[in-house]
């Protein structure tokens, strides 16, 4: 089922909107030099880490509750209906070969499925009922979190999923560009990066699309070091599941180590490639069963784990 709102009514709305707003000091932009435009979208950009940093207390708020309810065993749902649902995706499918995390933990779902990643399905958006028959089969719990994102704040679909979510006692939060929006209202928390009118008139790939990804960035990454999925500023829990991912896992323990080259290759061989666990038998001079059964005890921080050790 699709929205049947009065097509005068939506456009009074759009018009209410920061992310829609005309700016007429730009009408002429498609006459200037290409360099001009570059500077002006450069000059647009910077403006958006100002936004975003405007909102980090209820970002970090936000993201000390997904981190305990995934310290739980829950999941991180993404969903969103276009660039929205795009990015969503994009961070979730960056969790696995970043730290190691099941494909399951962190998901996105996007209005009109699957196919709307790369093609435009359209009235998907529109649809609270979708966004409820996708979130339906996954058996949210109270350890769940579900991010609904928009631009405008006012996408049914994000609403939706946001709305059906607190049915099952699961954690939302709603990222939106606009102020006052009904998505950040409808969320345990709410996050409006107000980033204003855009280059061209409504198209919110760009700065607003550009605050969602830092944020959404934020959120796994930030909640992924509270997990313990990292030591220091190292990816210790990265997946080397391809030359250039074993080249880091190498570098990774080394920098963490200062071991030599020698050592190092014989702790991944003993590890079955574990970066955690490698680092671990370097510096506690354990094996490697040991490493393993240390870092289970520490439910998976390497710092825990080499202090049980101290």
């Amino acid at each position: 089922m699709t929205s049947t709102s009065d097509p005068r009514d939506l456009r009074t709305e759009l018009e209410s909107l920061t992310t829609e707003a005309f700016r007429p000091e730009l009408a002429d932009i498609d006459r200037l030099p290409t360099l001009d435009i570059a500077r002006l979208m450069n000059g647009e950009d910077a403006t958006v880490a100002g936004a975003v940093a405007a909102r980090l207390p209820q970002i970090a708020a936000a993201i000390d509750a997904v981190a305990e309810r995934m310290a739980r065993g829950g999941r991180l749902v993404y969903a969103g209906a276009g660039t929205a649902g795009r990015l969503g995706i994009l961070d979730a499918s960056e969790c696995p070969p970043t730290f190691n995390t099941d494909p399951s933990r962190v998901v996105g779902l996007i209005a009109g499925g699957p196919e709307a990643v790369v093609t435009s399905v359209e009235g998907a958006e529109d649809s609270r009922e979708l966004a409820r028959a996708a979130l339906e089969p996954a058996g949210l719990t109270p350890d769940d979190t579900v991010v609904g994102i928009s631009a405008s704040g006012r996408t049914p679909y994000a609403i939706g999923a946001v709305e059906y979510a607190r049915t099952r006692g699961s954690l939302t939060v709603g990222l939106a560009c606009n102020p006052g929006s009904p998505l950040g209202a409808a969320a345990d928390h709410g996050i409006e990066i107000v980033v204003g009118p855009e280059l061209l008139t409504g198209s919110t790939r760009l700065k607003a699309g550009t605050a969602q990804k830092l944020v959404l960035n934020m959120l796994s990454t930030i909640t992924m070091i509270r997990l313990g999925k990292t030591y220091g500023n190292l990816m210790v829990d990265v997946r080397a599941s391809n030359d250039k991912l074993r080249a880091r896992s190498h570098r990774i323990v080394a920098l963490a180590t200062g071991a030599g080259d020698k050592e190092i290759e014989e702790a991944l061989t003993a590890t079955d490639g574990e970066v955690k666990n490698a680092i671990l038998t370097l510096l506690a001079d354990v094996d490697g069963p040991t490493a393993a059964r240390l870092l289970e005890e520490s439910g998976g921080h390497l710092r825990a784990a080499l202090d049980s050790r101290s």
